[in-house]
């Protein structure tokens, strides 16, 4: 495999820091001019390096500074402002050395300049050559303190030794770094660069039987360096590779374990541009993630509109699904997921808040094929350009056009009395102790639990519903914390994402009913304010324990009054959900009906009813003037015509 060029970055700024004399001015004059100052300025404006000085052809920017006490403050803001930074010892003044690491090292770190450190010995012509010590001997402590060090390199300008090399260096580490790559300590390759690597690897082993045959081989190294491998050529990198690793080659070519291996030996050998090379014809940054470039970064859809992936993204899941499904049993373990397979992707985006906890598992904590595509629904609709990002780690070549679709409005929907959604968002609503969690619980298939844990979040539980035609439909139910219900309203779009709002309140507890009337309320009439109206259900949970007197009679006036239905009674503990999900969904798809009508909107209605009753009355008033005008025209002509 050849070199390649970094791609990226359109210029690096590097800053040359260090103690007085120690040369620093005329490492830089030299390095522009390529020859030695006789004179040299306290300070230098900044230099430029001709553009084709390195392979790579990044311009490359100078920046001299001054080491005085006054010149701190300046030299503060060029640091933060460098993208590498050059520190200078002098080779005959063991002092400025030892100032590297007491001082210019700690001082980085103290101003949080994050950026590659070169380490540069000066004056090596001045050095007594009765103390001749190895650079490594000097230099591997303060390296072993300071891993943001990637290279320590001695120079003479006066001699013109190493002069050009100090800056390439330094440019090197810039457009090619170490630390995403490679662990110093251990000498490995880093996790996430193991995932990268690995995904390309997948994409290029088109016949999918686990080794790079040297046709595959051969059209890897066009793609990332524009020129082809010479069977020998071949021969050599597969024979290097089976020396030092036997399972890196087998019968079918260079296994991913070679391909590895290939990598970790560039690296070791100081080649990072081509493991960067790679990468970055494969759309990685230098966070080794995929470039925004590759990804859309924005999605533009109705605020009651919503993201479904596609028939087509469903079926690359399923696949994907099958794939991982090693022992055939339909469901993928824990070990399966993160380790299989996101192994490709630089995490799992299901090990934190909201995917973590929001998908129906196996006992063993797995998924079935229907819990794992929930979780991609609920990555989709929540967040769009994360499913695509992930998609595409997963080797999904498709574009975004593919992948996912945006549903018709939620308005026309209910003007048309049907939809077309398969995932339906249904925000669950009610005080505190009323039976939300353990009703999403439920959802997920988790046990009962007698014990009550106070939800201060939101969260969410998806999973797949299926219909009596035997049709599948996701539903998604997003827990509002009571707490929470006032800055969710206070959006005036917060209902328009919303298919159907359920409000849950405990049957035996007389205050609960009062506070969950109050939310319906105010649900309700933000949807009549607003325009977003929603279809809305009542559940009363707890359906074991004795209810409170009068609960019939109030639960039956409240539902008539606002013309929904008539709560829905269900018990968590018991196990007794009366279809509830399957209520809900049949809910989402009729979003004509279910939908309250508060006393607000009833006398809204009243009025415009009137006024439009009164228009209409003037409309035909005026019509009949205009009738009757015209009819004395036609009788006025005629008369005129008979005389």
């Amino acid at each position: 495999m050849e070199r390649g060029s970094a791609g990226g970055k359109n210029g690096v700024r590097i800053v040359v820091a260090g103690d007085r004399g120690t040369g620093k001015s005329s490492l830089i004059v030299t390095a522009v001019s390529e020859a030695f100052p006789a004179n040299v300025p306290p300070l230098l404006p900044p230099s430029r390096l001709p553009d084709d000085i390195y392979p790579d052809r990044v311009p490359i920017t100078i920046i001299d500074t001054s080491s005085s006490i006054e010149s701190r403050n300046k030299l503060a803001e060029e640091l933060r402002r460098a993208d590498a930074v050059v520190l200078t010892y002098a080779c005959d003044q063991p002092e400025t050395l030892d100032h590297l690491s007491t001082f210019w090292l700690p001082e980085l770190r103290r101003l949080e300049v994050r950026v590659p450190v070169i380490v540069a010995g000066c004056k090596l012509d001045l050095r007594d050559e009765l103390q001749q010590v190895s650079l490594e001997q000097v230099m591997s402590p303060i390296m072993q303190q300071f891993r943001e060090i990637e290279t320590c390199i001695e120079c003479s300008a006066f001699n013109h030794i190493q002069i050009p090399e100090v800056f390439y260096y330094a440019q090197k580490a810039v457009l090619h770094p170490t630390a995403p790559l490679f662990d110093q300590e251990t000498q490995t390759l880093k996790p996430r660069c193991i995932r990268a690597l690995k995904r390309i690897f997948i994409l290029c082993d088109h016949d999918r039987d686990g080794a790079l045959s040297d046709a595959e081989l051969n059209d890897f190294q066009v793609k990332c360096f524009s020129a082809p491998l010479q069977p020998s050529e071949i021969a050599g990198v597969k024979r290097v590779v089976q020396e030092k690793l036997e399972e890196g080659v087998n019968e079918r070519g260079l296994t991913l374990a070679g391909f590895l291996f290939l990598h970790a030996l560039f690296i070791e050998k100081g080649r990072l541009e081509t493991t960067w090379t790679v990468l970055r014809k494969f759309g990685y940054n230098n966070d080794i993630r995929l470039s925004d470039d590759l990804l859309p970064s924005t999605f533009k859809w109705a605020p009651d509109q919503s993201v479904e992936l596609t028939t087509e993204a469903v079926d690359f899941l399923k696949g994907i699904f099958a794939s991982y499904d090693t022992d055939g049993d339909g469901a993928l373990r824990p070990t399966d997921l993160d380790d299989d397979l996101f192994s490709t992707a630089p995490d799992s985006p299901w090990n934190e808040a909201p995917y973590k906890d929001a998908g129906p598992t196996t006992a063993l904590g797995g998924l079935y094929l229907d819990g794992f595509l929930s979780k991609w629904a609920l990555m989709t609709l929540i967040d769009p350009a994360k499913c695509l990002e992930y998609l595409k780690y997963l080797t999904y070549d498709g574009d975004a056009s593919a992948a996912i679709r945006t549903t018709r409005k939620r308005r026309i929907d209910r003007k048309k009395q049907q939809t077309d959604r398969n995932v339906f968002q249904c925000y669950v609503f009610g005080p505190k102790k009323a039976g939300k969690s353990a009703l999403l619980n439920a959802f997920l298939g988790r046990p009962f639990l007698d014990s009550h844990i106070l939800t201060n979040e939101e969260k969410y539980a998806v999973n797949v519903v299926d219909e009596p035609a035997g049709t599948k439909k996701t539903l998604v139910l997003r827990e509002i914390p009571e707490d929470g219900v006032k800055k969710l309203l206070s959006n005036k779009e917060s209902l328009a994402a919303c298919d159907v709002a359920i409000f849950v309140y405990d049957s035996s507890d007389e205050l609960s009913w009062k506070k969950v009337t109050e939310l319906l309320v105010d649900v309700a009439g933000h949807g009549e304010d607003t325009g977003y109206e929603v279809p809305c259900l009542i559940v009363a949970a707890k359906d074991d324990l004795d209810p409170y007197p009068m609960a019939i009679h109030d639960s039956t006036r409240v539902s008539q009054d606002m013309g929904i239905e008539a709560p829905i009674p269900i018990s968590t503990k018991l196990g007794d959900f009366n279809n509830v999900f399957r209520r809900i969904v049949s809910a989402a798809e009729h979003p004509h009906l279910s939908i309250p009508e508060t006393e607000a909107g009833r006398s809204r209605k009243q009025y415009h009813r009137l006024i439009n009753r009164s228009l209409m009355f003037v409309s035909v008033g005026a019509a009949v003037a205009i009738v009757g005008l015209a009819a004395y025209r036609v009788y006025a002509t005629r008369k005129n015509t008979s005389s």
